[in-house]
């Protein structure tokens, strides 16, 4: 794991076309900006661990559970 500090107003690169910016650090939170080319997701940990949990359930699903796993999404996606 790579560990860097930053001041609010700097940012790090990832690769040619992922930017990651500090943009205010209050307290103990810290707003970060992220630049990222449509084509590549970006999630908060949590709501990528949602999704590849809903995803495996899909997977393992009958028809019947698609209504249940529907409901499980509608409940989230507001986050």
């Amino acid at each position: 794991m790579l560990i860097l500090t930053r001041k609010s107003g700097e940012g790090i690169r990832i690769g040619d076309s992922i930017t990651i910016k500090v943009i205010e650090i209050r307290g103990n939170q810290v707003r970060l900006g992220v630049e990222a080319p449509r084509n590549i997701m970006v999630h908060r940990d949590e709501i990528y661990t949602l999704i590849r949990q809903e995803n495996e359930l899909a997977a393992q699903s009958s028809p019947s559970t698609v209504d249940a796993l529907t409901t499980i999404w509608q409940r989230h996606k507001g986050e």
